[in-house]
């Protein structure tokens, strides 16, 4: 099955490497976008060009957009805000102001110049960290922007933006990526690995990474920066 093009958001962690082989699986040239925008934990974006090497693609760009981290705002962002440690209230402080609109709309330009009308991005909204560009209602309503606000769009091409894994549990997307024959030791999910990508184990990322692993059966292959029970 040949799908034609298609732009794929990779950050390295464990669901953008479900993703790219979903993608892959259903027949689509995939071409692998990648963002540094000022995170602190920067590791994941060599491991986005392990998956990239590893699960194949047309292409893999990343690109780099300081602003984000300029702007601050997030404890992804700025080093003067802790990364919490255990279970908030609320939206997070982990939460970057825009990411995902911005990360979108950078996918939208790349995928208008390659006459692809397909974009992948690896939101969930059932074990995630409450970030309102997760949700179904958002991914939505960019579609709409999508259709609107280019060229393309105008002239009867219709942009999709596909969440497949918007309503999976984080073990649902494991036995996934198990049956796509990831491998997940390449990836890197903590919002503070060191710079060998080593895992905190004690951030939010980590903590449902691991419970997924738990409830989906699978051992954690996970490097982390010291031991955990």
């Amino acid at each position: 099955m040949d799908s034609g093009r298609a732009v794929i958001l990779l950050s390295g962690g464990l669901d953008s490497a479900t993703l790219l082989a979903l993608a892959r699986e259903r027949g689509y040239s995939c071409h692998a976008l990648s963002i540094a925008y000022g995170q602190r934990h920067r590791a994941e974006l060599d491991a986005a060009r392990r998956v990239a090497r590893a699960i194949g693609v047309a292409e893999h760009r990343l690109v780099d957009i300081p602003a984000l981290g300029q702007h601050g705002g997030s404890a992804l962002t700025d080093d003067t805000l802790a990364v919490p440690e255990g279970p908030v209230q609320g939206i997070p402080v982990t939460y970057v102001p825009a990411r995902n609109t911005v990360f979108l709309a950078l996918a939208l330009a790349w995928a208008e110049v390659l006459d692809a009308r397909d974009i992948f991005i690896g939101v969930n909204a059932v074990d995630y960290s409450g970030y309102p560009d997760c949700r179904p209602e958002f991914i939505a309503a960019f579609q709409v922007l999508a259709n609107l606000a280019t060229r393309a769009g105008v002239h009867g091409t219709r942009f999709v933006i596909h969440a497949p894994l918007i309503a999976m549990s984080k073990a649902d997307i494991i036995r996934e990526g198990a049956r796509l024959g990831i491998d997940y030791s390449q990836t890197v999910s903590c919002y503070q690995a060191d710079e060998d990508g080593r895992a905190c184990g004690r951030c939010d990322a980590c903590r449902l990474r691991s419970a997924g692993f738990r409830a989906a059966g699978y051992p954690d292959p996970t490097l982390y920066q010291r031991s955990f029970a």
